[in-house]
């Protein structure tokens, strides 16, 4: 299972996010993550369905849209029909979580649950079969910026002992303070996939930054 990543915009420019899109497909970013907040499941109130669909003709890579909000059952179609090729929900959010993760995938998309840092790993565990990605939270949602918490390894290395139990192919996205040492630490326990904002965005080498974090799962 190659390592992937999944380019952030969520402390990009949002005057030219055009250009972030395609700064972030040409360093070789794997898909962009784009988180949605509500500014009741989070504080933040980001991108609606009509800013994914009018970034979806700019960008050939997936889309991994990132639904951090309260009841999302409404919400899914409205970003499939925009261009999310992912969508994630989380397990904490205030709907069925089973329904929703069938909702996903019988619209053609890739079902996604996440966990809060707070939340036991074990709670994902039921929903596994009808996932092809489980994002572990490192960070608290609802900014950029934030520091890596350790206590997300062991998560990462349950859900993969789970996976593996199960027989299922399972993606494995860690989300918050991923620079190229944490990279290091979340593929060696289990993750594919690295979902990167901060470090990319403030660093005066891009292309560099991406480099190192793929190198950091080689």
């Amino acid at each position: 299972m190659g390592v992937l990543i999944s380019s952030s915009i969520l402390n990009s420019d949002l005057a030219n996010l055009e250009q972030e899109l395609r700064r972030a497909e040409d360093a070789g970013a794997d898909m962009i993550h784009i988180d949605v907040m509500d500014g009741v499941f989070t504080d933040s109130i980001t991108f609606g369905d009509y800013v994914v669909g009018n970034l979806r003709p700019h960008a050939a890579i997936p889309f991994d849209t990132h639904l951090m909000v309260n009841d999302p059952t409404k919400l899914i179609p409205l970003f499939a029909k925009a261009g999310s090729d992912i969508i994630t929900i989380h397990e904490e959010s205030r709907c069925d979580v089973a329904a929703c993760l069938k909702l996903i995938r019988g619209l053609g998309k890739k079902a996604g649950i996440s966990i809060n840092p707070e939340t036991d790993v074990k709670r994902v565990f039921p929903y596994l079969e009808l996932c092809d990605t489980v994002l572990i939270m490192s960070v608290k949602p609802g900014a950029g910026g934030q520091a890596f918490q350790n206590e997300s390894i062991n998560k990462i290395k349950a859900v993969r002992s789970e996976a593996d139990r199960l027989g299922l192919k399972l993606d494995i996205s860690v989300d918050g303070g991923i620079n190229d040492k944490t990279a290091a630490l979340i593929f060696e326990a289990g993750a594919n996939i690295a979902v990167v904002g901060t470090f990319l965005l403030g660093s005066d080498d891009y292309i560099g930054a991406m480099l190192s974090i793929r190198i950091a799962g080689s």
